[in-house]
């Protein structure tokens, strides 16, 4: 029971590090993947328009022109606030956006019926428009039955002229499928608004975003004189950033679990320095038989070595099955890393060599003759 008690601590250190460090690495990885579900490959671009400064569309699409080998796709993207209705069916939480005929593969998407917005659309300010699946199974059933069907946007009829392919599993109001394009330029109009304040880009090369941003940054300065006026976001800038913080709170919160296996370590020296007491006379006969000190302090040491070994693997196993039931309970897919079952183990085992040395070479240095006496 002593031996358990001492345990304990050794237990419950190694499972919170495991549990704490896999669940981090676990909401990382939502992370990167709710960030690669965006784009990582993006740069997005917002600029306030002023009546003496500002910075057309013409203007943008002319500066993607001249970068077309580090570019891959461009496109305004305007807002649209209202309301997506058919017949007596009306969707309010749907995202309406005008965008451009690139916009489609900036997204990576498919299309699951009828074509993208083309260019021809933009020039005639076409009322035309690309739906999501969920858009389709709420007012029409499903895509194919949307297909060609017309569609109220505030008001105004919209030919639907393409369906998109489902993006997530669990459709849902406000969710990836729950959308509606129309040509950009149809868009401004509807909004009211003749400056265009949103531009997305896409990159060739992720490895340079930091320089393309740099170069979108440059542009724009040399039409506004004022970076107060624009801002210029990489996603993949803003990932590597995310995953280093998480990366520095990984780190933290295992190292605050890390102080109970060194309260731990505290109790296996203590429980050593008890049994070295309670079996001085033990210790006494064995060395009258001969055996040197180096054999005592070894008894000790690996004594305190095991208990530690018990007490990793034991919280190895506890650990393993706590990370899985608390990533289920918190929606994460938590799985104990390699790395925390390694580091932990290997911090006991270190622990029990460690505040086991001393309690083993106060056995080694006692008197063969006193600890006869000891009773």
């Amino acid at each position: 029971m002593r031996s358990f008690l001492t345990m304990l601590g050794i237990i419950i250190g190694v499972a919170s590090v495991i549990i704490l460090v896999s669940l981090v690495n676990a909401y990382m990885s939502y992370m990167t993947e709710s960030f690669a579900s965006l784009g990582t490959n993006q740069i997005s671009v917002n600029v306030t328009n002023l009546s003496s400064r500002s910075v057309s569309d013409e203007e943008m699409y002319e500066f993607y022109g001249e970068h077309g080998e580090i570019f891959d796709h461009m496109s305004p993207t305007v807002s649209v606030p209202g309301t997506v209705k058919h017949g007596s069916d009306s969707m309010t939480r749907t995202s309406i956006t005008g965008v451009s005929e690139d916009y489609l593969g900036i997204k990576g998407w498919e299309l699951e019926y009828g074509r993208n917005i083309q260019y021809a659309d933009l020039l005639s300010r076409q009322k035309v428009c690309v739906i999501g699946a969920w858009v389709a199974q709420e007012l029409y059933g499903s895509a194919e039955k949307a297909y060609g069907e017309t569609v109220k946007v505030n008001g105004y009829a919209f030919t639907i002229v393409g369906i998109a392919e489902q993006q997530d599993d669990e459709m849902d109001d406000g969710g990836s499928d729950d959308f509606l394009w129309m040509p950009y330029t149809r868009a401004v109009k509807m909004a009211r608004n003749a400056n265009i304040n949103n531009y997305t880009f896409t990159i060739t090369d992720l490895e340079n975003a930091s320089e393309y941003t740099e170069l979108i940054e440059d542009f724009l300065y040399e039409k506004f004189k004022n970076e107060d006026l624009y801002s210029v976001t990489a996603m993949s800038e803003m990932l590597d950033e995310l995953n280093s913080m998480i990366a520095m709170v990984s780190a933290g919160l295992g190292g605050i679990a890390g102080i109970s296996l060194l309260v731990a370590g505290v109790g296996v020296m203590n429980i050593m320095l008890v049994s070295v007491t309670e079996r001085t006379r033990e210790i006494g006969i064995r060395k009258a038989l001969g055996a040197r000190k180096s054999v005592i302090m070894q008894q000790f040491v690996i004594e305190a070595a095991v208990t530690s070994s018990l007490g990793g693997i034991i919280g190895i196993l506890l650990g393993s099955v706590a990370t899985s039931a608390v990533g289920a309970v918190a929606g994460l897919n938590a799985t104990p890393t390699f790395s925390a079952v390694v580091v932990s183990f290997s911090v006991s085992v270190g622990i029990g060599l460690l505040f086991g040395y001393m309690p083993a070479s106060r056995a080694a240095k006692l008197n063969p003759i006193d600890a006869l006496r000891s009773e």
